[in-house]
């Protein structure tokens, strides 16, 4: 497994702790309490399980050796297990949640024991605070200091983004539930925990519809993250053996990355030394960016040449 799999596992791993143990608190305090705001957060929290289940299911599936029907290999797998996480994130967690709302708007019931929810809620802050913390600090060891956000818009690493979009989620679902059932305690008005409950589950739908736009590209086929474009074709362009790059195609593969180049070489001696020379490019290029498992190099004249 590569450092990249390993911090997106282990990131992975300390989410799926905390939601567990989370989850466990918030149906017992839903239950006790009868607030559909905990509810709501309860199957929030099942489905964060599930889904950090199925990015394990990706990493694992993603490591399997390239065969005559794939090739390349099955590294863009974890591509479809980040959708199927989206999907899940926006049924299971938002619309459930928005359903639950709108039950008990319908047929509002006062809360029982609210000190015991928002106890659990505050518990489940610091878990979920931890599994951020996890993430964030495999997401800095990778990010070459750019932002969060531009981060998560380049990113090729599904899994991790998938991760802390959702512990981002959490954390402010959580906010909002603790607020519901505080206004419901204070105003005895339990139409608050109704709203909650509702706002949760648009949150979630929220976030999901933006990974999921943030996966499709990844699905479509995206060129590695712009920083890394560009120092490839810096790195080529510096080798003595070419004399400029014509055209430069990058392919992100899970983890792994194509190469393909078509460039204009310096002048050789013979076709052996040509292709000695390519084939010392190449080696460079995979020996500079290791996730770089196919390289193919034409050389070519440029136009007007």
């Amino acid at each position: 497994m590569s450092a990249q799999a390993a911090g997106s596992t282990r990131a992975i791993f300390y989410a799926l702790g905390a939601n567990g143990g989370i989850a466990v608190a918030k149906f017992a305090a839903a239950v006790f309490t009868g607030s559909g705001a905990m509810l709501a957060e309860a199957i929030h929290s099942l489905a964060d399980c599930t889904n950090q289940i199925f990015l394990l299911i990706g990493i694992r599936q993603a490591q399997r050796a390239p065969d005559a029907a794939h090739p390349m290999g099955y590294g863009r797998v974890v591509y479809f297990w980040a959708m199927m996480v989206a999907t899940l994130l926006f049924f299971l967690g938002g619309a459930f949640s928005v359903l639950e709302g709108v039950r008990h708007a319908q047929h509002p019931e006062p809360l029982s024991n609210p000190l015991v929810a928002m106890l659990v809620l505050g518990v489940s802050v610091l878990l979920e605070g931890f599994s951020l913390y996890g993430a964030m600090r495999e997401i800095r060891k990778i990010s070459n200091g750019l932002s969060f956000v531009k981060w998560f818009q380049e990113t090729r690493q599904s899994e991790l983004m998938v991760v802390a979009g959702e512990d981002i989620a959490a954390l402010f679902g959580l906010a909002i539930a603790f607020l519901a059932v505080l206004m419901t305690v204070v105003t005895g008005n339990p139409m608050w925990d109704a709203a909650g409950s509702v706002a949760v589950g648009v949150l979630l739908m929220v976030v999901a519809v933006v990974v999921t736009r943030e996966v499709k590209a990844m699905i479509t086929g995206e060129s590695a993250a712009p920083d890394v474009n560009a120092a490839i074709k810096a790195h080529i362009e510096a080798r003595p053996e070419v004399e400029s790059v014509i055209n430069l195609i990058t392919l992100q593969w899970g983890e792994q990355l194509m190469i393909a180049v078509q460039a204009k070489m310096a002048p050789q001696p013979s076709d052996v030394a040509l292709i000695t020379a390519i084939n010392e490019v190449e080696a460079s290029l995979q020996l500079r960016w290791p996730q770089a498992k196919w390289c193919f190099f034409e050389p070519d004249f440029a136009p007007g040449d």
